[in-house]
């Protein structure tokens, strides 16, 4: 299957910013619902940000609502999520996922990334 590759992952201290990008090869993202999740260690996986398949709403978490932004870039079938003023608490393998089964963003999405990871020091 044609993979969601994770990148922009890295160590930040507190405070500071990264974007991270997600890139698609062989399907349109268009179709597909997209998300962000994340997964600490220890941690149940969770859903961070969401454009739904039939409308452009993009939904956010409460834990990232106000710091961290989700874009699409049809041309380039990427996805990208700008995280700010990020604490120790956003540590965690970052994924990006997709669907078109129900084009909505849940734990059973058709396509997952492998994850990047975002460390964020105090």
């Amino acid at each position: 299957q044609v993979p969601l590759v994770e990148s922009g992952g890295g160590l930040v201290q507190a405070g500071g910013s990264l974007r991270l990008s997600c890139v698609a090869s062989g399907l349109t993202l268009d179709g597909y619902a997209i998300g962000w999740f994340r997964q600490a260690p220890g941690k149940e996986r969770e859903g961070l940000s969401c454009i739904g398949r039939d409308d452009d709403t993009t939904y956010y978490s409460s834990s990232v609502k106000g710091r961290f932004t989700m874009s699409r870039d049809t041309a380039k079938n990427t996805v990208y999520l700008e995280m700010n003023s990020l604490t120790p608490e956003d540590t965690a393998v970052y994924y990006c996922a997709a669907d078109s089964t129900y084009g909505r963003c849940y734990r059973a999405m058709d396509y997952w990334g492998k994850g990047t990871l975002v460390t964020v020091s105090s």
